[in-house]
């Protein structure tokens, strides 16, 4: 047992993983739908990854979207996507951490991310966790259309 699995069985997320955070920032940087990358605090210590949405590709009820990224060491995570528009919020999020309410994986369904539901993903890989969630906002967009 390695201490990230104490860390699990004890109910928490544990540190930030942020060699996975780099490469997911550099996977954000490359797609087509992110407009800018920032980590949070700062890029040498970072917490969490904020990842701005290229608001030219959405219709005019959208004046913002983006993705919240955190992972930990424990290979839990969460990404949220949350789209800010003219006369509300649109949001979902993935992700993996111990609770006593809800399966390990899952997903909070939009359109507040208030219902919840069980997520079963083919791996837990952070570039197939990433391209899980990208896929779907990506459809998300092109419905909006």
């Amino acid at each position: 047992m390695g201490p990230s699995d104490g860390d699990a069985r004890n109910g928490s997320t544990g540190p930030p993983d942020r060699q996975t955070l780099r490469l997911l920032e550099r996977q954000l940087a490359s797609d087509p739908l992110v407009a800018a990358t920032e980590f949070e605090p700062d890029p040498y210590e970072p917490r969490s990854l904020r990842a701005e949405l290229d608001t030219e590709r959405y219709p005019d009820p959208v004046t913002a979207a983006r993705v919240d990224v955190r992972w930990f060491a424990t290979d839990d995570f969460s990404i949220h996507y949350v789209e800010d528009r003219s006369d509300d919020r649109w949001e979902c999020r993935w992700d993996r951490h111990p609770n006593a309410h809800d399966a390990r994986v899952h997903f909070h369904e939009p359109p507040t991310g208030a219902e919840v539901s069980g997520l079963d993903l083919p791996s837990l890989h952070p570039l197939e966790v990433y391209s899980t969630a990208f896929d779907a906002i990506e459809r998300r967009v092109e419905s909006l259309w």
